[in-house]
């Protein structure tokens, strides 16, 4: 049985997002054991949305991806690692959920 792609985009987008907010603790790649997570979650999130183009048309997995993905990292920068949200930040994240969910209610999957 195959994987659905919105459940393995879906996983690629958390894992990049868990890279990403990792990213710091590399301390600009000179802690090789935070630096081989970050790398290595990076690597699996793109294999991941490979086995996603597969299905999906790359345009829609792409920008579902860029655009959830910005807005979680945002939010864990904010939720977790202390990043100011301000009423602009705060409605061009919205403007961002908005778009990746106009992108999947336009049929173009």
């Amino acid at each position: 049985m195959e994987p659905v792609p919105a459940v393995l985009l879906t996983l690629a987008i958390v894992v990049e997002v868990v890279s990403t907010a990792l990213l710091p603790r590399t301390v600009g790649f000179t802690r090789p054991g935070w630096t081989v997570a970050v790398v290595s979650g990076y690597a699996v999130a793109l294999w991941l949305l490979a086995l996603v183009v597969r299905t999906m048309p790359v345009s829609v997995a792409y920008a579902v991806w860029a655009g959830l993905g910005t807005a979680l990292v945002a939010i864990v920068g904010v939720v977790f690692l202390s990043e100011p949200l301000g009423w602009i930040r705060a409605a061009s994240l919205g403007m961002i959920v908005v778009g990746v969910v106009g992108l999947n209610l336009s049929g173009a999957h």
